[in-house]
């Protein structure tokens, strides 16, 4: 039945499709900013509630819970910053949310986490600190938790196929690309809000760890050509070797923003697929890059969405 839930990172681009799911099924959704300004769209449904609001204060999440059923947690990093650490968002923001869940008597959590999360991993600290926020959920006694570990998610603002296309528009040449064989199971950001609302639906999915993956598995190199026809660009890619990739990483951490760097390149040496997508299990039919990447990249050459993937991967190959 439709209730109280509290969205963190209902602003990001998980979070704002989820977030509208859920108001237009009914639920009343409150969605902490930290500058409610910057979005304004959440304010034309009645069923959001966008509220100022800084997670990283404890007593701001307690009035944030007050009258809430459900947590939400979808804060993540990919690479850290001055402001932001992964130990930080993944694993002392799960703890203050635990927290104020108990303080306020709130026992439903879901938590978004990633593919492959595992806290005995030394080099990766994106997925370890994923691993640690996991195993916090799931000791805490108070809590009945569900927790989904999609591999990279795609749609509409997504920021691995747009990301991709920029970068492919400013290059003048050969695109040098760092782990080319690193391999996906692209899942599409629909069909894991709607494996959130399953979870909500059903209380089977309490202690769960489910692994999301889309239909079809990709080498990153496919991926990255794939983006190219869909802008209309002739990708001439350089596949780094494990050697260049590291050094490439090394010199593009330096930089500002931090494109890619040497966790980016630990993260990928780990395939990020699924022996086992749990979406089957919840009759969600995965969408595949091809239903649904062209209609928000907009291919040049219109004849590029209708042509077979896989004929292409492989002359490619």
């Amino acid at each position: 039945m439709p209730g109280n839930i509290c969205v963190i990172g209902g602003t990001g681009f998980i979070g704002s499709q989820l977030v509208f799911k859920l108001a237009n099924r009914g639920y009343q959704v409150t969605v902490p900013a930290r500058r409610r300004e910057r979005h304004r769209e959440f304010l034309v449904h009645s069923n959001i509630k966008l509220v100022e609001g800084n997670p990283s204060d404890v007593n701001n999440l307690q009035q944030l819970f007050d009258g809430t059923e459900v947590v939400i947690n979808l804060a993540g990093i990919l690479n850290e910053s001055r402001g932001a650490t992964f130990t930080g968002t993944h694993v002392e923001l799960t703890q203050r949310i635990l927290s104020a869940m108990q303080t306020r008597g709130v026992t439903r959590l879901l938590q978004m986490s990633a593919l492959n999360a595992d806290a005995s991993l030394r080099r990766s600290n994106y997925l370890r600190t994923k691993g640690e926020s996991e195993n916090l959920v799931m000791a805490a006694k108070h809590v009945a938790a569900t927790i989904f570990r999609p591999s990279v998610v795609f749609g509409r603002g997504d920021s691995f196929f747009n990301r991709f296309a920029t970068l492919l528009r400013i290059t003048p040449g050969l695109f040098p690309l760092a782990c080319p064989d690193a391999r996906f199971a692209p899942v599409y950001v629909g069909d894991v809000t709607d494996a959130f609302i399953y979870a909500l639906q059903h209380d089977t999915s309490i202690g769960q760890r489910y692994d999301l993956c889309g239909p079809r598995i990709y080498k990153l190199h496919e991926l990255v050509s794939y983006t190219g026809k869909q802008i209309g660009k002739t990708v001439r890619l350089w596949k780094l070797t494990d050697f260049m990739s590291r050094v490439q990483a090394f010199s593009l951490g330096l930089v500002p923003g931090k494109p890619f760097s040497m966790d980016n390149y630990y993260s990928l040496q780990i395939d990020s697929v699924c022996e086992h997508s749990a979406l089957v299990d919840m009759g969600i039919s995965p969408h595949s890059i091809e239903s649904i990447v062209p209609a928000y990249l907009g291919a040049q050459d219109p004849n590029a969405r209708h042509q077979n993937f896989r004929r292409r991967s492989r002359r490619e190959d």
